[in-house]
């Protein structure tokens, strides 16, 4: 929304935000199956490329389908200006503030543990739940970072907690050895500081069996990227409305994470399932590239009209639900009612077409949600 006064802060909801979110959601709810599937249909050799980037590198580098979950955890940072420093300005007691903030990350644990199946599931005690997941990570990381910067007043202030957090999980990856293994033993999956503390603190059962990718040094350290993601989002909603300055600043401080995590890398690997440094600076660095990107199109220059606005609106109909979709996903078997349409096809097509079904079905749903105005606020 545009103002007449550069001195007026925004608040209005960033419609970027939104399409950026449901572009990395698609990712997760069929687009990445979709793409597999066809490049194995047509073996084409570019497509098989691209499908290879959507799989999860086995430990150290990075793919694409790395980059997604950090991605929506640097977009729920993003909005935190607009959801709570835009309320401390009005005059919003902090301490409900908070109570909100606790509630939505107690809440976002709770379905995590839910996700990951431990109501349907016979257990032999509380040892074979697992309760570290996704959306618990999101939730704490969310916690951390508003609360950070809910209490906090200047950016500078926030940048340091930021130096600091990083230097501590540095430190403990790096610095600190396990007993009777040594220090920095990153490319060791089993004496990692990571399993270690997951196998000696983490409660329930650990998803990588030895270590957990959502585990407890893997959560703290993941804080930095919602709270670099808070950063942009205090960048975006200071000063003018949108503004080609603010999309070129977004897209600098990316590049400039980005090339650190590269210079970092030969010493500091980069390792997803570790949440390491680099991994965090390499991951918020593409985030924030792609916020610009997708900033300057939408809010800046308002690329919204014409065969533009059907792209706008498909990924903003998932962005807006995603939580929505991503339990959905899980539990309502999307690819039965696809296959009930679609399964004469997927032997002279192949499998893709299913997919696709199952994808249209999925949007369908949360266009009709959309339509209706009922979203999953968590």
């Amino acid at each position: 929304m545009k103002t007449k006064k550069s001195e007026v802060k925004q608040s209005s909801r960033l419609q970027s935000l939104d399409v950026l979110r449901g572009f990395d959601m698609l990712w997760i709810v069929g687009g990445g199956s979709l793409v597999a599937a066809l490049a194995k249909t047509t073996d084409w050799g570019w497509l098989n490329v691209i499908a290879g980037q959507l799989e999860h590198v086995s430990w150290q580098g990075f793919h694409f389908e790395d980059l997604i979950f950090p991605m929506f955890m640097f977009i729920s940072g993003v909005a935190i200006p607009y959801a709570v420093t835009a309320k401390v300005e009005q005059g919003v007691d902090r301490k409900s503030l908070f109570h909100k903030i606790l509630k939505r990350g107690i809440l976002l644990v709770i379905l995590g543990i839910i996700y990951n199946g431990n109501l349907r599931r016979d257990f032999d005690g509380f040892s074979d739940m697992r309760i570290a997941s996704v959306l618990g990570q999101i939730g704490l990381g969310y916690l951390f970072a508003a609360t950070i910067v809910l209490y906090t007043k200047s950016f500078k202030t926030r940048i340091a907690w930021l130096i600091g957090i990083m230097s501590g999980i540095a430190i403990l990856q790096l610095a600190i050895p396990v007993p009777g293994h040594g220090a920095g033993l990153l490319l060791d999956q089993q004496w990692c500081m990571n399993a270690y503390i997951d196998r000696m603190l983490m409660p329930g059962r650990l998803h990588g069996t030895i270590y957990d990718p959502e585990g407890l040094l893997c959560i703290v350290s993941a804080i930095t990227v919602t709270l670099m993601g808070a950063l942009a989002g205090s960048i975006l909603r200071d000063g003018e409305p949108a503004s080609q300055k603010k999309a070129a600043t977004l897209a600098i401080g990316g590049a400039a994470l980005i090339a650190v995590a590269l210079i970092l890398s030969p010493v500091y690997p980069i390792i997803k399932a570790c949440w390491t440094v680099p991994f965090n600076m390499l991951a918020a660095g593409i985030s924030a590239m792609l916020l610009s990107l997708f900033y300057f199109s939408i809010d800046v220059k308002d690329w919204t009209h014409g065969v533009f606005s059907y792209k706008i609106l498909f990924f903003k109909v998932i962005g807006m639900n995603s939580i929505t979709i991503y339990l959905g996903h899980s539990i309502i078997d999307f690819d039965h009612a696809s296959h009930f349409f679609l399964g004469c096809l997927s032997k002279p097509m192949g499998e893709w077409i299913v997919i696709l079904g199952s994808i249209v079905i999925e949007w369908l749903v949360l266009y009709y949600l959309y339509q209706k105005k009922i979203f999953l606020r968590v």
